[in-house]
Parts: structure tokens; C-alpha cells; sequence
């Protein structure tokens, strides 16, 4: 389910064209700071959203939701100003603030349900708002939401708002279809594992744009991954397996830490430009 490369016809075939840095954008040097969209793309971010959905639970019930969610929000600061702060794209501080982001979108969707007493229902309907607004400004800002074009401070700060909020709109869904709807958690798995080939087949046989499939993907992978690390940590009275989210969080992070190494050591996902400008460093 990859979006077209950069520099090729396909956006500007859909209408999805590429304006460029627009006037009065910084520019970032030529160089992308996002990964290709490989299947090691995929593979990797269903991993982060399991762990981060139950590294967000350990945390909450260990520590309380609200100071948990200071530690989330500081860790999240710092590793996204370290990726703005970083000239092209580096596996470990992009999949980093990834980890990060899973948590603290995990962290901000629970607390406005257990805090704040708002049903999943409705946040979910007020997150799935609040990104088609964010969407909708980003493209009316620079006539594109490719992730081939985020080369701008202006277009990375629209990617990860997005980012951001597709983990919180997935925790709430996730949560929606497991508790609400009593679908539980491994039900809710195989679902949003059905609903993610949707996109991919669309896109193959029905024209989809691919710029439209990738983010229908991207959102689904945080309630698929969730849901189903939800249900390896939850105990069996919860129709889960019991294990804890502790135990779970750890097994999880352990093929993320191997997989972002193999990433950062091999550049399989380093956009070209990026390898090229690495090369000469």
C-alpha cells in the first residue's frame, strides 16, 4: 500500500499536485524526514501502536492517569523537537517519536473518557473531526498530503498534527468496538485487520488515489495493532490473555527496537535523496 514516489506522475494524475515549499515556508535542505512506505513501514507501525496502547495502560495504572500523562506529554516534547531538529530523515528518531506519540495519543483519548467522563462515541465522532479539519487545512495550505512532499517545517508540523491525531481517533475506535459495542478485543482485531484491505484493494482495482489509501491505512493501523496487544494484557475475566500490559509492552519493543536498527543500519527505508546526502556526509 505505498504512495507513489516523489517526482512521479501519479499525484498530479488525481489532483493531488505538489506546490512546493510555498512562499515564506523554511526550507528544509532537499531531504525527506519520513521513511519510504515499505512493508517495513507497515510492519513496523502496527508494532508501535500495540506497544503504545499498553505502555499507556501500565503507566496509567501505575503511576494515575494524569501524572502519567505529564511523563507522556514530556517525552513526547522532547523527541518530536528532536525530529524537527533533525535535517532528513533518521530511523531512530523518527520511529522514537512515533513510540512516543502512540503513547501519549493512547494517553489523551483515556483520559478524556476516564477523566473527563466523555464516552468513546462521541470522541470519536470529535476526533474524526478534528483530523478532516487538519487535513482539509493542510491541503488547502500546500495542495498536497503526499508524505513524499514533508521537506517543509510548515508540512512536517501538519504531518505529525495528523499523526497525532489518527492515534488518538484509533484508541478511541478501538475502545468503542471492544467495550461499547461488547465486540472485545481479539473480535475487534480481526476486524480492523479485515477493514485495512479495504484501502489496499480499492487502490489496486477501483482507483483509489493513493494518497487517500494511505492515510485510510495509516488510521486503521492503531486500532488493529491495539486491539490486539489489548487483548494479549487484558486478564481472561476481560476475555483476554492475561499476560499484562507490562510483560506485553516489553515483547512488543523488543522487534520494534530490532526491526528500527535493521532500518537505520540498511536505509531500506531512507527516502533516495536521503541516502545520497548520507553518503556524502
Amino acid at each position: 500500500m505505498q504512495e507513489p514516489e516523489a517526482g512521479t506522475t501519479a499525484e498530479p494524475e488525481i489532483g493531488l499536485r505538489d506546490r512546493g515549499p510555498t512562499e515564506g515556508t523554511a526550507g528544509l535542505p532537499g531531504a525527506s524526514k519520513v521513511p519510504e512506505v515499505t512493508v517495513w513501514f507497515w510492519v513496523v507501525k502496527v508494532l508501535t501502536t500495540g506497544a503504545g496502547e499498553t505502555a499507556s495502560d501500565y503507566l496509567a495504572r501505575t503511576l494515575g492517569p494524569l501524572p502519567a500523562g505529564c511523563i507522556g506529554l514530556a517525552g513526547l516534547t522532547a523527541l518530536l523537537t528532536l525530529q524537527f531538529r533533525t535535517p532528513r530523515y533518521a530511523a531512530w528518531t523518527y520511529w522514537s517519536a512515533i513510540v512516543m506519540v502512540s503513547v501519549f495519543g493512547t494517553m489523551a483519548a483515556d483520559v478524556v473518557h476516564v477523566v473527563a467522563g466523555v464516552p468513546y462515541a462521541v470522541s470519536t465522532v470529535g476526533l474524526s473531526v478534528a483530523l478532516a479539519a487538519i487535513l482539509m487545512v493542510w491541503y488547502a495550505s500546500e495542495g498536497t498530503l503526499s508524505i513524499h512532499s514533508i521537506r517543509t517545517r510548515r508540512r512536517e508540523a501538519f504531518y505529525w498534527a495528523t499523526v497525532l491525531t489518527t492515534f488518538a481517533l484509533g484508541t478511541a475506535v478501538g475502545d468503542l468496538t471492544a467495550g461499547t459495542l461488547h465486540l472485545g478485543y481479539f473480535s475487534s482485531g480481526v476486524a480492523f485487520a479485515a477493514f485495512i484491505a479495504v484501502p489496499a484493494i480499492a487502490g489496486r482495482f477501483l482507483g483509489l488515489n493513493a494518497v487517500a489509501a494511505f492515510w485510510w491505512a495509516y488510521i486503521l493501523t492503531r486500532p488493529l495493532g491495539a486491539s490486539f496487544a489489548d487483548w494479549m494484557g487484558v486478564p481472561t475475566s476481560r476475555h483476554g490473555l492475561g499476560w499484562g500490559t507490562g510483560p506485553v509492552t516489553l515483547a512488543l519493543l523488543v522487534p520494534i527496537i530490532v526491526l528500527i536498527n535493521h532500518l537505520a543500519v540498511s536505509q531500506r527505508d531512507t527516502p533516495s535523496k536521503g541516502r545520497r546526502a548520507h553518503a556524502a556526509d
